[in-house]
C-alpha cells in the first residue's frame, strides 16, 4: 500500500454537516452511487446514530452500493457503535470509524474527562468496534490543538485494541503544512507499526491550508486522505476530494502515489452534489468550477488555440468537462439527445420529453442554449418528476408605486389551485403566493442567483435554502426570469419539505 492513496469521502457525513444542508436518505444514496461510480476507495455514509435517517442511509448505501468500503462515525460510546454496526451490517465491506478528543480545550471545556479517562474510552471504544469488523479507523479529534506526545499515546492505544486505520484530524484548520506533515512523520514513525496501519488525514479549510496540509501529509507518508466532493463541510468546508485526485494524478511525479478513482467521473459528481445540497460551485474552483478551463485573456486564448497545454496542466476530458455545446430554438429532438449523448447524461423516455419541452420552451425566448444551459434544464426537470405541486403558471403586478402581487397557478396532486398574494417584492410576493399553494409557511434562509451566460437575456439558475419546522430543504430553478426561476426553485424546495416534515440533523464532529 505504499504507493497507493486511499480515498476517503466524508461528503455525506463531515460534507452534509454545513450549515442548510439536509439531505434525505433518496439524495444520500444517489450521491453515493456517484462516488462509487467515481471510484473512491471509502463512503463514510453518516452518523448512524445521529438521527434515524442518518441510519436509514447508511442502512441503504450499506445495502445498495458495493464497490467502496462504506464508513460509518461513532463516539467511543457503546451505543454509538452498536448502532453505527447495525446499520452497516448489510455492506460487503464496513468500516467503524470511531473518534475521542484530545485537546485540552475540548477535554476540559466540552468533554469534562481527564487525559486517563479518554484513553480508557479509546481503547474500549476501538475494542468494541474490533468486535463487529476487522476494519476500524480511529480519530484523535483537534488533534493540531492537542499535545503531540498525548496523540502518540492515543494513537498507539487505538492500535494495541484494534484500530487498522489511524487518521489525525486537523478539525478546526489550525496547522500549517510544515508543522502538519511533522506530526504525520512522527505518527508513521512511532505508531504505524510496519505496513499493518494505515495513516490518514482529515483537514478542514479554515485557514484555506486543508489541501496544502494534506499533501504535505502524504509526502510525511499518509495513505488516506479524507475529503468531500466541491470541498463541503464545517464551517469553510474539507479537503476538496477532486482536489486532491487531481493534485496528485497531474503531479505523479512529486507524489509518487496512484489512485484508483476513474476521473471523468469527477465532473458529474460534483455537479450531483451541488444540486442536492442547493450549494453552488464557485466560479474559479479549481478543477470543477465553470472557469476552472476558461480563458479570456487574448495572449491565453492565442496560446490554448495554438496547443492546449500552453495554459493547461489538465485536459477537460480527464475530469469529466466537454466543450462548450450550443443548441437553438430551432433544434429538433434528434439534436438534443445527440447533445445529452456526448454530454453523458442517460435519461428516461419521461424524463426526455419534460427537459426536452423546457428547453423548447427556454430556446423561444433566448435563442441559443450552452452546455451548460442545458445541464441546468437537464438537472431542474429531472429532479422534479415526482412532485405532488407542479407550477404552472405565474402572474406578476407591481410597481414603483404599486404594492408588488403575484399569482400562482399550481396543480396539487392534479387538481388545479390558484393564489394571490402581497409581498416587499415580485419573489418575494411570489414566495408568499407559493406557500399559501403548499399550505404550510417556510422561512427563506439562502438565496442566490448565478447567471450560466452575459447578456440582458441571460439563463440563471436560482438556488434556494428554506426552513420550515426544525429542517432546511434546497431547491433550485432555471430560466430566463429571474422571478420565474426563483419561483421553480421555491417550488421544488416545498416539494421537499411536503414530502418530509420531520427531519432531524445532528451536530457533527472533526
Amino acid at each position: 500500500m505504499t504507493d497507493r492513496l486511499i480515498i476517503f469521502d466524508t461528503t455525506l457525513r463531515d460534507g452534509e454537516q454545513a450549515p442548510g444542508i439536509a439531505l434525505s436518505p433518496d439524495d444520500k444514496l444517489a450521491i453515493a452511487t456517484q462516488l462509487a461510480r467515481l471510484g473512491v476507495d471509502v463512503i463514510e455514509a453518516g452518523f448512524a446514530a445521529a438521527s434515524p435517517g442518518d441510519f436509514e442511509a447508511v442502512r441503504r448505501i450499506a445495502t445498495e452500493v458495493r464497490g467502496p468500503t462504506i464508513a460509518a462515525l461513532a463516539r467511543t460510546h457503546p451505543d454509538d457503535i452498536d448502532r453505527a454496526a447495525e446499520a452497516l451490517a448489510p455492506a460487503v465491506r464496513s468500516r467503524i470509524h470511531v473518534f475521542m478528543s484530545t485537546s485540552p480545550i475540548h477535554m476540559e471545556r466540552m468533554l469534562h474527562i481527564t487525559p486517563a479517562e479518554a484513553l480508557v474510552s479509546i481503547t474500549e471504544g476501538v475494542t468494541r468496534a474490533r468486535g463487529y469488523t476487522d476494519d476500524v479507523e480511529f480519530s484523535p479529534q483537534d488533534a493540531t490543538r492537542s499535545d503531540p506526545d498525548f496523540v502518540i499515546e492515543t494513537c498507539k492505544a487505538a492500535v494495541a485494541a484494534g484500530a487498522t486505520t489511524i487518521n489525525i484530524p486537523d478539525t478546526v484548520g489550525y496547522a500549517m503544512p510544515a508543522e502538519f506533515a511533522a506530526l504525520i512523520e512522527r505518527v508513521v514513525r512511532e505508531v504505524r507499526n510496519g505496513d499493518d496501519v494505515i495513516v490518514s488525514t482529515h483537514c478542514h479549510n479554515d485557514l484555506g491550508m486543508a489541501v496544502a496540509n494534506s499533501l504535505a501529509a502524504i509526502g510525511a507518508g499518509a495513505r488516506q486522505i479524507e475529503c468531500a466532493v466541491n470541498g463541503i463541510g464545517e464551517r469553510a468546508g474539507n479537503t476538496s476530494t477532486e482536489e486532491i485526485i487531481m493534485a496528485v494524478k497531474t503531479r505523479h511525479d512529486h507524489y509518487g502515489v496512484d489512485v484508483g478513482a476513474d476521473t471523468t467521473q469527477i465532473f458529474e459528481t460534483s455537479r450531483l452534489v451541488s444540486r442536492l445540497t442547493g450549494y453552488p460551485v464557485q466560479y474559479n474552483k479549481a478543477v470543477v468550477g465553470r472557469n476552472a478551463f476558461a480563458h479570456e485573456a487574448g495572449i491565453h486564448q492565442h496560446g490554448v488555440l495554438k496547443h492546449r497545454e500552453t495554459y493547461e496542466i489538465m485536459d477537460p476530458a480527464d475530469v469529466g468537462q466537454r466543450s462548450l455545446l450550443v443548441l437553438g430554438k430551432h433544434s429538433g429532438r434528434a439534436a438534443f439527445a445527440d447533445a445529452i449523448d456526448k454530454m453523458g447524461v442517460v435519461l428516461e423516455d419521461v424524463e426526455f420529453q419534460q427537459a426536452f419541452d423546457r428547453f423548447k420552451e427556454l430556446a423561444d425566448r433566448k435563442g441559443e442554449i450552452s452546455e451548460e444551459g442545458l445541464r441546468g434544464i437537464i438537472e431542474e426537470e429531472t429532479g422534479i418528476a415526482a412532485d405532488v405541486v407542479k407550477l404552472v403558471g405565474l402572474h406578476l403586478h407591481g410597481g414603483d408605486h404599486e404594492t408588488p402581487m403575484a399569482t400562482v397557478r399550481v396543480t396539487r396532486d392534479g387538481d388545479p389551485v390558484e393564489v394571490t398574494a402581497e409581498g416587499d417584492g415580485m419573489v418575494n410576493a411570489a414566495f408568499v403566493a407559493l406557500q399559501d399553494a403548499f399550505g404550510f409557511p417556510a422561512k427563506l434562509l439562502d438565496y442566490r442567483v448565478m447567471p450560466y451566460t452575459s447578456g440582458a437575456d441571460a439563463m440563471a439558475e436560482v438556488s434556494v435554502i428554506i426552513q420550515t419546522g426544525p429542517t432546511t430543504y434546497s431547491g433550485r430553478g432555471v430560466s430566463t426570469d429571474v422571478v420565474e426561476g426563483s419561483a421553480r426553485a421555491f417550488v421544488a424546495a416545498l416539494n421537499r419539505a411536503l414530502a418530509d416534515r420531520d427531519g432531524t440533523i445532528m451536530e457533527g464532529n472533526e
